[in-house]
């Protein structure tokens, strides 16, 4: 028989990815819920991309601002997702949970080498709230080559959860499984996997404002950025280890922000300040940039993408970039607010047709003005193809596919079957943007600096920074790329 004194409240969030004034909401949010609702009947989680190194605060204080505001707002058990496991170091992502006091639950993720320890991970939870026991089981997205660049085992996520929902169901009341796979993946695992009682998801940043059944599994989503907050409730039925979930997700517009929370968003805020105003580099010149056509930063990024895989050539889009940078003193702060994006370079093989194919997108306007999100991307548009190591005439009064002419790489004419190798970026290994890229061979990523990082160390070079103001294209009939 279900009583109000049996039922458990269940709060949960997904990426926020670093809206930090919409966290200071939830964090409200989460303050009045509990003023209602006594500690041993709550229960509040977070399933993953909390911090984002693209807001200022997080990357100028290394995540701290993050780590506070988790703390504060009092979390129960946590899911780490790709923006906290693929953009920290080994070090770094240890130093971020290491005495949180919070656990976090994953049950395909842990150290790749058995001496490195790390006691605030474990494969999942049992918590007691209102006399339920309750298995918490997390999962997250295995992007396994990356995560044994950083030093992780990204295992099978449905192979896990099969063990884990196994080993767990005989000793508890209802299994929660965590999620950050995204709703495809949510909805195969509730089909696949017998014994889920409830999916919390993220990842792909859906809403599921009332729960979605797959079979006898519910699974419930908050969308992104903060904008909605998850309030379930776990409430018993009358046969054995018989659970209904009721409620759904709400938005978060109107509510008020948690003044503890503001408090601590400013003064991190400060801190952010003063370490990201290091100077890299001092300019004589302003590097000119345009999302649409050649210019001097996107050479110079290119440039630097080349000189860290030491490829053939280099390809970068210019929508990496926000704007150009003035004559003068560069900070980190500069770079950062003008680079945002947590990318890293990767190298790859492509033929010479593969290459002329994305040199020829990169003229048109449905590939440079294309909007992107995710994968790493923070910009706004995809941006033109800029690049290093080659050059080619190019004449945009021609149809489309034919305005590239000639393409030389070092000495030699670029050869339509022979393989390349090419320095780029990540995202584009992912299938965004131009998708022959995608077909990339023997792609290595190289971990962990990202694009910004190696521009930090290309601003300092004069003699790179004076060659990238030389165009690689070439225009005939008085054309503009």
């Amino acid at each position: 028989m279900d009583t109000l004194k049996s039922r458990v409240t269940l709060l949960h969030t997904n990426d926020l990815h670093s809206h930090l004034e919409r966290a200071a909401r939830i964090a409200g949010y989460v303050k009045q819920t509990r003023r209602k609702v006594p500690q041993d009947r709550l229960l509040l989680v977070d399933c993953g991309d909390f911090l984002d190194r693209a807001r200022p605060e997080t990357e100028g204080t290394l995540g701290k601002v993050n780590r506070s505001l988790l703390r504060a707002i009092g979390y129960d058990a946590l899911l780490l997702g790709n923006n906290e496991g693929l953009t920290y170091t080994f070090e770094q992502l240890d130093s971020f949970y290491r005495d949180l006091s919070i656990p976090v639950v994953c049950a395909n993720f842990r150290p790749m080498y058995p001496n490195r320890k790390v006691d605030w991970l474990t494969p999942s939870l049992v918590v007691v709230k209102s006399g339920l026991k309750i298995g918490l089981i997390g999962l997250t997205a295995p992007f396994s080559e990356y995560y044994r660049l950083l030093g992780w085992h990204a295992s099978d996520p449905f192979e896990a959860a099969y063990a884990e929902v196994r080993r767990l169901r005989g000793e508890v009341d209802a299994i929660v499984v965590l999620s950050h796979l995204g709703l495809s993946l949510d909805e195969r695992l509730a089909a696949e996997v017998p014994g889920i009682d409830l999916i919390l998801g993220s990842h792909t940043h859906h809403l599921l404002e009332k729960p979605l059944y797959v079979g006898q599994t519910a699974i419930s989503a908050a969308g992104q950025f903060g904008t909605h907050v998850g309030h379930l409730e776990l409430v018993p039925g009358t046969e054995e280890k018989q659970i209904f979930i009721r409620g759904g997700c709400y938005p978060t517009d109107g509510l008020q922000e948690d003044e503890e929370a503001l408090r601590i968003i400013e003064a991190e805020r400060e801190l952010a300040k003063v370490r990201l105003s290091r100077v890299v580099a001092v300019l004589k010149e302003p590097l000119e940039w345009e999302p649409d056509k050649e210019s001097p930063l996107s050479v110079l990024l290119a440039a630097a993408v080349r000189r860290k895989t030491e490829a053939q050539i280099s390809l970068v889009n210019a929508g990496q970039f926000l704007g150009g940078l003035p004559a003068g003193e560069v900070t980190e702060e500069m770079i950062h607010a003008l680079c945002p994006s947590p990318i890293n370079c990767c190298v790859m093989r492509l033929t010479g047709r593969e290459i002329l194919q994305v040199m020829e997108e990169s003229l048109l306007p449905e590939f440079y003005g294309m909007p992107i999100k995710g994968f790493g991307f923070r910009g706004k548009v995809l941006g033109t193809l800029c690049y290093d190591g080659l050059q080619a005439e190019i004449d945009l009064a021609r149809p489309p596919y034919q305005k590239v002419l000639h393409v030389r790489i070092g000495d030699e004419p670029l050869d339509p079957e022979r393989e390349y190798e090419v320095g780029t970026l990540d995202m584009f290994s992912f299938g965004v943007g131009h998708l022959s890229l995608k077909n990339g061979r023997n792609v290595r990523y190289l971990l962990p600096e990202f694009i910004r990082e190696l521009l930090w160390d290309a601003l300092r070079d004069e003699e790179l920074v004076n060659d990238s103001r030389r165009s690689r294209l070439r225009l005939v009939n008085g054309n503009q790329v």
